[in-house]
């Protein structure tokens, strides 16, 4: 009997690399002094599901986000997670711009993997499961030619592989 390895693809992002990224940008933010003087801020909202940048300028704005995506870089944090589709909104002198993180697959996502899945390795089964996707084989090569041709694909959502075994 031929047994079966699998693996899980979700999106997620690991809460607590997250939070390190955000304090190392908000002590950068401190120190450098171009932001010296000014109304530029950085802090977590709501529960660290989104992030809140205020500044004096749309420019200044992105500089802050600039800073931040490079500190999610370092820490191999995808920056598909963060959801920039939003616009700043002024308020006074200062605007404001909350970035919402990306977190779970919908249906819609879920069936994009396993489309490409399907596609590209037919001998590998793929199994929608709430908000994630696990993915089986008998073939541990196939598996792995699986996550490749994911991290290849170009999804507009972060991606992430978990239990594999």
């Amino acid at each position: 009997m031929a047994k079966d390895f699998s693996f899980d693809v979700v999106s997620d992002y690991d809460v607590a690399e997250m939070t390190n990224a955000v304090d190392q940008a908000q002590r950068e933010l401190m120190t450098r002094y171009d932001f010296k003087g000014t109304a530029a801020k950085l802090e977590f909202g709501d529960g660290k599901t989104s992030v809140q940048l205020e500044g004096e300028s749309r420019n200044q704005l992105d500089a802050i986000l600039d800073m931040l995506q490079s500190k999610l870089i370092k820490r191999n944090i995808s920056l598909k997670v963060l959801d920039t589709t939003a616009e700043p909104v002024q308020g006074g002198k200062e605007m404001r711009w909350t970035i919402p993180f990306k977190k779970g697959l919908d249906q819609d996502k879920a069936k994009q993997i396993t489309k490409l899945i399907r596609d590209s390795y037919p001998k590998a089964k793929a199994q929608i499961q709430g908000d994630s996707v696990r993915v089986s084989s008998t073939s541990k090569d196939d598996l792995q030619g699986v996550m490749q041709a994911l991290r290849a694909a170009d999804f507009d959502f972060p991606l992430d592989f978990q239990n594999y075994r």
